[in-house]
């Protein structure tokens, strides 16, 4: 039985899926937070959290490198641990300083870091040759205004260092440019008590349907587990508003992807990763938008898992602990798995969620979650304010996503102001 220490995790489907992968494995861990009621909100009434169910629950500074490397030395020499492992994007890369400190198994740090940041990321792939947009990183508004009348609107505005898209933008104008600086600079420290860069990017906007190709990379070698499609709304934020795994695609794009995948992970220098690799096929070819050195969120794990019996957390355990995960593709029954969120329009207090009980009976339905009545609602900016979602397989080929689109047509929130 290894002992895995977790460091942080996110609150939603990771941070139940990666505990049960850890003891589907065989395993135990150690849960190590800062903030240990960030856990406790977020279960449900009278519910405990997987989380809490470690083997020990310890809490210190995860946001202070200086004491927390030591900090975790001293935990590994009185409990002993056989990983270091954590699925929150903001801890990926204390995890893998904390890794090679105790000599574990691990990406290296200034990899994981230079994925983590979007600007340095870009800076690496455009070093090594790799094709993607025109891009300019900016620490002011003046920086910003400079480049965005060199590269031409429209643009894309992006924080170099959040998570789920948050104050990502599309801009138009100057206008629209000078209203998007201003909201990231109003957002000065992460939801995790972490500051933040005070820069920005700014990319071309790139054109064509947008893909993520999940990968494991063992040993040096990367495979692709295989390429989800993505739909996108909330102009001008970009709401992830569903997937479907795999993506109906032609072959040749599909290849495609998975390449440029490859040769982005290569170039950052990842190994011992699973990751996730956002890109955008063009009418130019694949262009890269990000690389996420952990599993995919939004349970796009679990589309994958339904459709081909491999487990993408699992498969992040089995790296933590240095070892060659299982990815051979098993017979489901399932051709394709879809998933799409409940993504809501207005701000107020939830009343109801009308066609809940028909969308539950309806055939080929996997995962129906949706938000209790009573839950404070905010108008989507970004993907962390669903009320839910509906998953749906079908055996026969790429439909999922039409069963899913017709059950979320059903689904009518009413939110009242109170």
């Amino acid at each position: 039985m290894a002992h895995l220490l977790m460091v942080e995790s996110w609150v939603g489907a990771m941070s139940r899926l990666l505990p049960r992968a850890i003891r589907e494995g065989g395993h135990e861990f150690s849960f190590l937070t800062r903030d240990l009621h960030h856990y406790l909100r977020s279960a449900p009434e009278g519910a405990a959290h997987p989380l809490l169910g470690a083997r020990n629950v310890l809490t210190a500074d995860t946001n202070d490198p200086e004491t927390l490397l030591p900090y975790a030395e001293r935990l590994h020499t009185a409990l002993g641990f056989d990983g270091v492992i954590t699925s929150c994007d903001y801890y990926l890369p204390a995890v893998a300083r904390i890794a090679g400190r105790l000599g574990l198994p691990g990406p290296a740090p200034e990899a994981v870091e230079n994925a983590c940041r979007k600007d340095a990321t870009r800076q690496t792939l455009a070093a090594a040759g790799l094709p993607g947009p025109r891009f300019a990183v900016c620490a002011d508004r003046s920086e910003a205004a400079a480049a965005a009348a060199e590269i031409g609107y429209p643009l894309v505005l992006k924080p170099v260092d959040l998570c789920a898209g948050m104050f990502v933008r599309r801009v138009d104008d100057e206008a629209e440019l000078a209203r998007a600086y201003r909201a990231v600079e109003g957002f000065p420290v992460n939801a995790r008590g972490q500051r933040r860069a005070p820069v920005v990017l700014l990319e071309e906007l790139l054109h064509g349907p947008e893909v993520s190709v999940e990968t494991v990379t063992f040993d040096g070698s990367t495979q692709v587990v295989g390429v989800t499609d993505k739909s996108v709304g909330g102009a001008p934020a970009f709401i992830e508003t569903g997937h479907m795994f795999p993506a109906a695609l032609p072959a040749a794009d599909t290849a495609a992807a998975g390449e440029t995948a490859r040769q982005a992970i290569a170039a950052l220098g990842l190994d011992g990763v699973v990751a996730h690799t956002e890109i955008k096929l063009t009418p130019d070819g694949p262009r890269l938008i990000e690389v996420n050195p952990r599993p995919a969120g939004n349970r796009i794990t679990e589309l994958i898992r339904h459709v081909t019996g491999v487990d993408i957390a699992a498969a992040a355990v089995d790296l933590a602990l240095g070892q060659r995960p299982d990815l051979r593709i098993r017979d489901t029954g399932l051709r394709s798995a879809a998933i799409g969120f409940l993504v809501p329009e207005a701000t107020g207090v939830l009343e109801e969620i009308d066609g809940a009980d028909l969308a539950r009976k309806a055939p080929g339905v996997l995962e129906l979650r949706l938000a209790e009545p009573g839950t404070a609602v905010r108008a989507a900016g970004s993907n962390n304010e669903y009320l839910g979602h509906v998953m749906a397989g079908d055996a026969e080929g790429p439909d999922a996503r039409r069963c899913v689109e017709a059950l979320l047509s059903e689904l009518r929130p009413r939110v009242v102001n109170r």
